[in-house]
C-alpha cells in the first residue's frame, strides 16, 4: 500500500499567493500519485493563522474543488511556528510522512519528489537545503551567516541554509510533537528528534507575489528567540561581562589611590561620567536578558494551548478518503 503524504502550509494574508501555490502543490501530488510513489489519499493541508484578508474563503473554496485540498482556520493569529505545529498535529494521524513548506512559493516544490525519494531510502528527516543565498540582500545574507555562526559556537545543532522546508516520518513527526514547551523554535527543535537524516538541495526564488510576513523586526526576534530558546550562553556572557567589569573597577582604582598618593589629582568629571553611563548600560543589558528568559519561564509554566483551531476539514476528507 502506497504511503500518505501530507504537505502543510501556513498562511497569513496570501491571498495574492495562494491560487498559484495551490496549483503547484496539486500538480506535484498528481505527479507522486501518477507515478505510484504516494497514496491517492495524499492532501495539501493549509493552515490559515489569523488572515486578515481572503485567504480562509479562498482555502475553503479549493477544499471543494480539489479532493487533496483541505484546511486548518485558528480562531485568532497565533504565528507561523504554530502554524506548523497544527498542521502537523492534526496531519500526523493519518499520514506516512509530513512536508512542511510556506505560502510564498519561494521554497522549489520541485524538491518535493526528491525529499519522497529520500523518505524510501529509509530518511526520517529530510531537510531542504538552499544551494545559493543569491536572492537575498548583501544584509541578509551577511546576517544569515551570522546567525548560523552565533548558534554553532553556542552549542545549537542548526542545519545551515535550512528553514521550514522539511520532512518529517511518521514517528520522526510524533517525536517532535512530543516537545512541551510553547517557545517554538522548530529548527533547532527537529535536530533534538534524532533518526536518520538526509538534504535535497534547492534554489531558492524570489517571492511569488504579495509581501514577506518576515520583516527585519521580526527577524530579529526571531533569532532572539532562537538563542534563548535553546541555550544559557548569554547568562553566562553576562557572568563575564560582572568580572570584566570587576577587573576594570580594580584597575581603576589602583590607578586613582596612584595619582592621589603622588599628588597628581586630576578632576575627574569626564571618567566619573563615562564609568556611570558604562555600568548603567551594563545594567540595564543585563536586566533585560535575564528578563527575557525569565518572560519564557512565565509563558512555559501558565501551560496555555498554543493555538484553538475554529474550523478543520482534513479529517472528515481522510475519514471519507476523499
Amino acid at each position: 500500500m502506497n504511503k500518505i503524504l501530507t504537505i502543510v502550509v501556513p498562511c497569513y494574508d496570501e491571498q495574492e499567493v495562494l491560487p498559484e501555490t495551490t496549483k503547484e502543490l496539486s500538480n506535484i501530488l498528481r505527479e507522486l500519485i501518477k507515478e505510484n510513489k504516494i497514496s491517492s489519499q495524499s492532501k495539501i493541508l493549509f493552515v490559515n493563522d489569523g488572515s486578515k484578508d481572503k485567504t480562509w474563503d479562498l482555502i475553503s473554496k479549493y477544499t471543494k474543488e480539489y479532493d487533496c485540498v483541505a484546511g486548518i482556520k485558528f480562531s485568532r493569529n497565533y504565528g507561523h511556528q504554530n502554524a506548523l505545529l497544527a498542521g502537523m498535529s492534526v496531519a500526523v494521524k493519518y499520514s506516512d510522512m509530513i512536508i512542511t513548506i510556506d505560502a510564498d512559493l519561494q521554497d522549489d516544490v520541485n524538491a518535493i519528489p526528491k525529499m519522497v525519494e529520500k523518505y524510501y531510502e529509509g530518511y526520517d528527516v529530510v531537510y531542504g537545503v538552499r544551494n545559493s543565498r543569491e536572492t537575498d540582500t548583501f544584509f541578509k545574507r551577511r546576517t544569515a551567516l551570522a546567525f548560523y555562526s552565533l548558534m554553532k559556537k553556542l552549542g545549537v545543532n542548526l542545519v545551515p541554509d535550512s528553514a521550514d522546508y522539511r520532512l518529517l516520518s511518521k514517528r520522526a513527526t510524533e517525536s517532535l510533537l512530543s516537545f512541551k514547551e510553547r517557545n517554538l523554535f522548530l529548527r533547532g527543535m527537529v535536530p533534538l528528534v534524532g533518526y536518520k537524516s538526509a538534504k535535497v538541495y534547492y534554489a531558492r526564488k524570489e517571492r511569488f507575489a504579495g509581501k514577506s510576513k518576515y520583516p527585519l523586526s521580526k527577524m530579529i526576534h526571531f533569532a532572539l528567540d532562537g538563542i534563548t530558546s535553546f541555550s544559557i550562553a548569554p547568562i553566562h556572557l553576562i557572568l563575564y561581562l560582572g568580572i570584566l567589569t570587576v577587573i576594570i573597577s580594580i584597575i581603576c582604582m589602583i590607578y586613582t589611590l596612584v595619582e592621589k598618593i603622588t599628588g597628581h589629582i586630576v578632576t575627574g568629571w569626564a571618567s566619573l561620567m563615562l564609568s556611570i553611563w558604562f555600568l548603567g548600560g551594563v545594567q540595564l543589558i543585563s536586566i533585560s536578558i535575564i528578563g527575557e528568559y525569565i518572560g519564557k519561564i512565565f509563558s512555559e509554566v501558565k501551560h496555555r494551548p498554543r493555538f484553538n483551531i475554529e474550523k478543520e476539514t482534513y479529517t472528515d476528507k481522510m475519514i471519507k478518503g476523499n
